[in-house]
């Protein structure tokens, strides 16, 4: 029994001793500094729905629905327009639209959940699945298309949104035929990004291959329930006519009606039908997939999954004379990641979005994850253009209310090294018996000309006044402030990946107060 107790004791003390020695152990999320964020935001509300009505307005847009996603909250929404015109059923935010290539990112969410289960691999061959597809390639020495370039448009199809937007209702035998016949590519796969449809209804076709039931159903089960989507279908048969927008197309100063298609293995990559409402749910998902932490999972699909949605996996462009609605220049760059468009902008600003169009129909959801923030817009007339005013509600709400991203707290190991960094400064005087600094330190950096550079910034700076917190880049690479009477003295430094971290790379230099 005493053997026994001692073993257990023993566990227990490696146990503590191994938490103890885990450099990650005391990581903290990026969190706002802000509180009531909503009320911060609410003043502009009245603006936000002025905009999205008089863009309504002059772009013919016969119904539209909004909606504002905060911190995982639903907290502003509006409508105007028809859902139905011949009926005169107001638009509303139950109203549910077809909200076309915005369902792209729920097919991509459902393959992202069948990898996280071990039933497919994103560089799996798509011949794997669709044997029709063996040896189809532009070039004889094209590499097989796989699962990743099917999500990141980068199959060597040709862009299809004309034609890919008829084929909603193919089935998957048609489909199946159309592969047999052959494809005609535009690029081999893996070296452009063009947009296909295509792809996403094969993607479609993959889901029911491997988990045995239609891309629809496992979607509706695995996403939209587990997420409270009640107000979403495939099928316009299945709503209810109450809710059920209808899609026009302005033509000779009139709208004419669109007929509905019907559901298929092509809506895999534009048929959802849904709510704002419903939809909101679904983007307070995406947004709770950051920051980075450590809390319990509590979604149908892991949080590092989502943000790997939201990754630039596949190069677009760079807009180099992009200007902002208000008509301020920005330039930004933008690249595919899976069912989503990554974008940043020149203020360093990321977005995640992406829009829909079909005959009828037009849609553009956008978050910006490090501010919490969402817009949502749907619209029922053909291809209607619902980025621009988006773009310009998520602008303007940033930079009227002064809404802040989150900020990364300092680790605990960078406000050590600051502090003893400190310590050595100006003279740096046995500095490398301080146990603080990386092999490499002493070798790339040299003491006499550290102490040089410093005591001239301190001459420069007076007496010192302050240190400030560190800024941090991320867990192991920051800088500080150190405030003067005349002057101040800016230092960065950059850990290594050791255990303990020591300081690999150190700059100073004076900057004005």
């Amino acid at each position: 029994m005493r053997n026994i107790i001692f073993s257990l004791i023993a566990s227990a003390l490696l146990s503590t001793a191994s938490a103890q020695q885990n450099p990650n152990a005391n990581y903290q999320p990026p969190k706002f500094t802000e509180t009531d964020r909503a009320r911060k935001l609410a003043p502009y509300f009245p603006i936000v729905e002025k905009i999205y009505r008089e863009y309504a307005e002059k772009n013919h847009f016969p119904g539209y629905a909004f909606g504002i996603v905060l911190d995982g909250k639903l907290v502003y929404s509006g409508s105007g327009g028809y859902a139905d015109i011949e009926k005169k059923i107001p638009a509303t935010t139950s109203s549910m639209f077809r909200i076309a290539s915005m369902s792209k990112s729920f097919t991509a969410m459902a393959i992202l959940k069948l990898r996280d289960e071990g039933k497919l691999r994103l560089d799996d061959p798509v011949s794997q699945y669709i044997p029709e597809m063996k040896a189809q390639k532009l070039t004889t020495d094209a590499p097989e298309i796989t699962v990743r370039n099917l999500l990141t448009h980068s199959a060597g199809f040709p862009e299809d949104n004309p034609w890919g937007d008829r084929q909603l209702a193919d089935t998957d035998a048609d489909l199946i035929a159309l592969i047999k016949k052959g494809i005609s590519f535009s690029n081999d796969p893996s070296v452009a990004y063009e947009y296909s449809n295509l792809g996403f209804a094969m993607l479609g076709y993959i889901i029911k291959k491997v988990s045995g039931i239609p891309y629809s159903e496992y979607i509706a089960k695995n996403i939209w329930q587990p997420l409270g989507m009640g107000e979403a279908q495939w099928e316009y048969t299945k709503v209810p006519a109450s809710q059920l927008a209808h899609g026009y197309r302005w033509l000779n100063n009139n709208w004419r009606e669109e007929a509905l298609l019907h559901d298929g293995i092509y809506g895999a990559m534009g048929g959802m039908i849904t709510s704002i409402e419903s939809f909101s749910k679904y983007v307070a998902f995406h947004l709770n997939a950051w920051p980075v932490r450590n809390d319990a999972e509590s979604g149908p699909v892991k949080r590092s999954s989502v943000r790997e949605m939201h990754q630039p996996w596949r190069f677009i462009g760079l807009n180099t004379g992009y200007r902002y609605p208000s008509g301020r220049a920005c330039p930004v760059t933008t690249a595919y990641a899976y069912g989503l468009n990554w974008t940043k902008d020149c203020e360093g600003r990321e977005s995640i979005a992406h829009s829909g169009g079909l005959p009828g129909f037009g849609s553009n959801w956008r978050i910006l994850p490090e501010y919490g923030l969402s817009v949502i817009l749907f619209a029922n007339v053909t291809y209607a253009a619902t980025t621009p005013p988006n773009n310009a509600v998520i602008d303007t709400l940033i930079r009227l209310s002064g809404l802040q991203p989150r900020q990364l707290p300092p680790s605990s190991i960078l406000t050590q090294r600051r502090d003893e960094l400190v310590k050595l400064l100006p003279d740096f005087n046995n500095a490398e018996n301080s146990g603080i600094f990386a092999e490499n330190f002493f070798a790339d950096y040299f003491t006499d000309m550290m102490k040089k550079d410093a005591n001239d910034a301190f001459a420069k700076a007076g007496r010192i006044l302050k240190i400030n917190p560190v800024i941090p880049d991320n867990q192991l690479r920051g800088h500080f402030i150190m405030e003067g009477e005349k002057a101040n003295i800016w230092v960065s430094f950059t850990l290594t990946p050791e255990n303990p971290a020591l300081i690999q790379e150190y700059h100073l230099r004076s900057v004005d107060k």
